[in-house]
């Protein structure tokens, strides 16, 4: 699992995690039942500290895109478990919209954008 931590990055390190890990779910590259890497493993692996990775992994499990059992570890949940409705899937691409419309850019750079970054994570996916 191939993960990096931006010191730039205004979002916290465990967001960083945790949305490494939702893209790499989104692209297919961790699939359905796939084990994660261990708290301290991977808090090693990045040079963070565990606790860090543990609330991004309870992050991810509350929005039940991994499940975690002591003592097993943690595994990518079934896609088909998580279940959203059209308004709470809308906002997070409303606010995404919103900060590129607000910097100005052309709705045709815009739809550009969103069509490079959805073939981007849709390329090996089912």
């Amino acid at each position: 699992m191939f993960l990096t931590i931006d010191p730039a990055d205004r979002r916290p390190i465990y967001q960083q995690v945790a949305d490494g890990i939702k893209a790499l779910i989104a692209r297919g590259e961790l699939r359905q039942g796939a084990p994660l890497p261990p708290v301290r493993q991977l808090a090693a692996d990045l040079g963070v500290n565990l606790n860090t990775i543990a609330v991004a992994y309870r992050e991810l499990q509350s929005e039940g895109l991994i499940a975690v059992k002591h003592g097993s570890g943690a595994v990518v949940a079934s896609r088909t478990s998580i279940e959203h409705t059209d308004h709470e899937l809308r906002g997070p691409l409303r606010t995404a919209l919103t900060q590129l419309v607000l910097a100005g850019l052309p709705r045709g750079r815009i739809l550009s954008m969103v069509g490079d970054e959805l073939r981007a994570l849709t390329r090996g996916a089912k």
